[in-house]
């Protein structure tokens, strides 16, 4: 499969709605195209930086929805473990049937019921890697009767993610690990090593999964907030984008106007009412800084915005009180000191 990405960068794409992602637009810049070619080029994840809001996950969906990929997304927390990208083991099931198979007058067939194969279940990268092998164990996993039955009309059920028209297994796919400094250090490490090794083990089952071939390595893009520091020996094998609303407030306007006109296409408000919310964000940002480490973006500005396009129907008036009210609501994030 080819490797080149050509998105227009002078037009505002229409994402439709995927899984639990509402539909929304997005503006392709050289700097962000130019980090994608270069990971599906090298195989490298591309680990992409950034204050909350700013786009970095859309990016991924953008880049799978250009390329016509099938978008996998797993959300990193606090309790992920290192094999959650991988695979999931349910031993608490597993126990669970055992006991209902110990009551009399279950099934005898208990071995079968009870193997290992049928609580493990693919994640992410196991359907990144082989989606034909990932959908097989789906199904040896999946409790449905119509498994057997249906098997076409069960395969939802059996956990198997969306693919675009077109698409056949064993095509590229794009992988979005989300909010990766949510994670202890070894989960990063750990991925890591199953992305350079091209593929991984599952001791419980006695399977090694393998990717396909390097042509049709799967784009990984993973996200950080910058909530946590990320371990020295994961940034050197990853390649890094930094998005960013600027370095200055002439470059934070540009960047918020293009945001704001790009989602709402002049349906909202007028110019000036647009400067002016862009410069109440900017100095709210920079109270921000001293009263903790909160601070508003593109994300909230657009919030903001949503208020007033409801409102535009009443007027520039409507609009100028409600940007006034809202205002505190949506950029002002960090506790405020009471005066005795």
């Amino acid at each position: 499969m080819s490797r080149t990405f050509n998105p227009p960068t002078d037009q505002v794409l229409e994402l439709p709605e995927i899984h639990a992602w509402s539909p929304s637009r997005h503006r392709f810049d050289a700097e962000s195209v130019w980090a994608i070619r270069a990971a599906l080029h090298t195989g490298r994840p591309l680990l992409v930086r950034g204050e909350a809001g700013i786009g970095k996950s859309q990016l991924a969906r953008a880049a799978a929805h250009v390329m016509g990929l099938p978008f996998l997304y797993h959300v990193i927390h606090a309790r992920c473990e290192p094999t959650d990208l991988l695979y999931t083991h349910d031993a608490v099931a597993r126990l669970a049937q055992a006991q209902v198979l110990g009551t009399p007058g279950q099934a005898t067939d208990w071995r079968e019921q009870l193997a290992e194969e049928r609580f493990v279940r693919p994640g992410v990268l196991w359907w990144a890697f082989d989606w034909a092998d990932a959908r097989r164990q789906a199904k040896c996993a999946c409790r449905s009767s119509l498994c057997a039955e249906e098997p076409e009309v069960c395969c939802k059920g059996c956990g198997e993610p969306d693919r675009p028209d077109g698409w056949q297994p064993g095509g590229r796919c794009v992988v979005l690990i989300d909010e990766i400094d949510k994670a202890e250090s070894d989960l990063p490490n750990s991925l890591l090593e199953s992305l350079g090794n091209t593929g991984f083990q599952i001791p419980a089952i006695a399977r090694v999964v393998t990717r396909n071939d390097r042509e049709n390595a799967p784009l990984v893009v993973i996200t950080t907030n910058e909530e946590r520091e990320l371990p020295a020996a994961f940034l050197r094998r990853c390649l890094v984008l930094q998005m960013t609303l600027g370095t200055d407030d002439n470059q934070r306007r540009d960047f918020l106007a293009r945001r704001a006109r790009d989602h709402f296409d002049g349906k909202v408000i007028d110019d000036k009412l647009l400067e002016r919310a862009i410069d109440l964000l900017l100095e709210d940002r920079k109270a921000g800084r001293d009263l903790g480490p909160a601070k508003p973006g593109a994300a909230e500005l657009l919030d903001l915005l949503r208020v007033l396009a409801d409102l535009r129907p009443q007027g520039k008036k409507k609009q100028a009180e409600a940007l006034a009210q809202v205002r505190p609501f949506v950029f002002s994030k960090n506790p405020r000191e009471e005066l005795d």
